[in-house]
C-alpha cells in the first residue's frame, strides 16, 4: 500500500512540474530555466545530480561500476509554437482530462515520467542495473550541446529507453536522417534573352527523379526508405534567370542502408550537374532486438513492437535503445498541443513495471 502511494505521490509531482516547464520557455539551446525545474526535482528529493550546458543528470543511489546501466533519456527543449496555437502555449490547463501546452507531449510528458521512474528506483538497493538519466538538451535541433555532448561523461551504457510519445508502445527500431542541400546549377542571364540553361528548369528533372527515386531493401520493422523534396528556393528578380536553384531533400533511412551509402548512391546516380552537400551523416537509424529482456518485458505486460519513422536522440547513441513514452506522436508540433493526464499516470506505472522485469 505505502509502495502504490509512493507511486501515486510521484504522479501528482510529475504532473506539477510539467505544467512548471510548460510555463517556462524552452526552445532549443535556450533551456537554462527548465534546466533549473529539474535541478530543483533532484533537489526536492534528496538526489545528487549533475549539470553540463542545459543538460542534467544523475545516477542511482547505489551505483556499481560492475554492473550493466540502464539510461533513461527524453529532452526539455521545445520547438517554437505553431503559428495555428489558439490557446497560450505557455500557459498549462487542463480540460477534459488534457494538459495543454507547448511541450505537453513532445517531449514533456515522457520525461516528468522517467524522472518520476527514477526518483522510484534511486535509493534500492541491490538492483541488477544502473541507472542514469539525462534529461537532455537541444534535442528538436540536434544541436552539439545535447545528449551526445555528455555521453562520454557519464560512463558505459549497455542500453538506453528514450522518452517520446509512443502511446506506450515499443518502438524497436527508428529511421536515421539525411538531409542534403541540393544546389543544382544553371547560367545566369536577362529573362528577355534565350537561355537554354535555367537552373530552375533543370531543377524540375531534378525533383521529378528525387520523387521517383526508389531504395530496393525494405525493412521488415521500418519499411521502406523515404525521400522527400521539402525546401526550394532560387531567383530574387522577376527579369534575372538564377545561376543557381537550390533544393533540401529530407531522407528518413531505414536499417538496411548507412547514410553513407544512401549519398554515395544519391551522387553517383543524380542525372543533372548539381553539387549534393549532406548536413550530417551522424544520424542514423537505431533499434533493439527483439529478444533483448527490456522488451520481452514490455511484450509480457501487453504492449506491442513498432518501427518509428522520426528522429530522436537514439540516433547519437551507439548502444541498442528503445524509444517509449506516454503521449502520441501526431500531436507533436502540433497547435495546441496536449497530452492526456491519464497518459502520463499510466506511463509511470508502465516505466516502473517494464523495469521491474529486469531490475529486481
Amino acid at each position: 500500500m505505502e509502495q502504490e502511494l509512493s507511486i501515486q505521490s510521484l504522479q501528482h509531482q510529475a504532473i506539477e512540474l510539467l505544467k512548471q516547464l510548460i510555463a517556462t520557455p524552452s526552445f532549443s539551446s535556450e533551456e537554462d530555466q527548465t534546466a533549473l525545474l529539474i535541478e530543483n526535482w533532484f533537489e526536492s528529493h534528496d538526489i545528487p545530480f549533475y549539470r553540463d550546458d542545459n543538460n542534467v543528470w544523475a545516477t542511482n543511489k547505489f551505483y556499481d561500476k560492475s554492473k550493466p546501466t540502464i539510461l533513461l533519456n527524453s529532452h526539455h527543449d521545445t520547438v517554437r509554437p505553431n503559428r495555428n496555437y489558439t490557446n497560450d502555449p505557455f500557459k498549462a490547463f487542463i480540460e477534459d482530462g488534457k494538459l495543454f501546452g507547448l511541450g505537453s507531449n513532445d517531449a514533456g510528458g515522457c520525461l516528468v515520467s522517467l524522472l518520476a521512474t527514477f526518483t522510484y528506483y534511486f535509493a534500492m538497493e541491490d538492483l541488477a542495473y544502473n541507472m542514469v538519466i539525462v534529461a537532455s538538451a537541444e534535442e528538436e535541433s540536434s544541436g552539439p550541446l545535447g545528449l551526445k555532448s555528455v555521453l562520454a561523461k557519464i560512463g558505459p551504457i549497455d542500453f538506453a529507453i528514450v522518452g517520446e510519445p509512443t502511446l506506450m508502445q515499443l518502438a524497436i527500431a527508428e529511421k536515421g536522417l539525411l538531409v542534403l542541400d541540393v544546389a543544382v546549377k544553371g547560367t545566369a542571364s536577362h529573362a528577355a534573352h534565350p537561355n537554354d540553361d535555367n537552373a530552375i528548369y533543370n531543377a524540375i528533372e531534378i525533383v521529378d527523379w528525387f520523387k521517383n527515386l526508389k531504395f530496393s531493401k525494405i525493412s521488415e520493422t521500418l519499411g521502406a526508405v523515404k525521400v522527400t523534396v521539402t525546401q526550394i528556393e532560387a531567383g530574387n528578380q522577376h527579369n534575372v534567370v538564377p545561376g543557381v536553384c537550390n533544393l533540401v531533400i529530407d531522407i528518413r533511412v531505414n536499417d538496411k542502408y548507412s547514410n553513407e551509402e544512401i549519398l554515395q548512391h544519391i551522387q553517383s546516380t543524380l542525372p543533372v550537374t548539381a553539387t549534393v552537400a549532406p548536413r550530417s551523416l551522424d544520424l542514423g537509424s537505431s533499434s533493439i532486438p527483439i529478444d533483448h529482456p527490456i522488451v520481452i518485458s514490455g511484450i509480457q505486460l501487453g504492449r506491442s513492437t513498432y518501427g518509428s519513422p522520426t528522429l530522436s536522440d537514439q540516433a547519437v547513441l551507439s548502444c541498442p535503445s528503445l524509444k517509449l513514452g506516454p503521449g502520441d506522436s501526431t500531436r507533436s508540433h502540433s497547435a495546441d498541443e496536449f497530452i492526456y493526464v491519464h497518459e502520463i499516470e499510466e506511463g509511470i506505472e508502465l516505466y516502473i513495471e517494464i523495469l521491474k522485469g529486469i531490475v529486481l
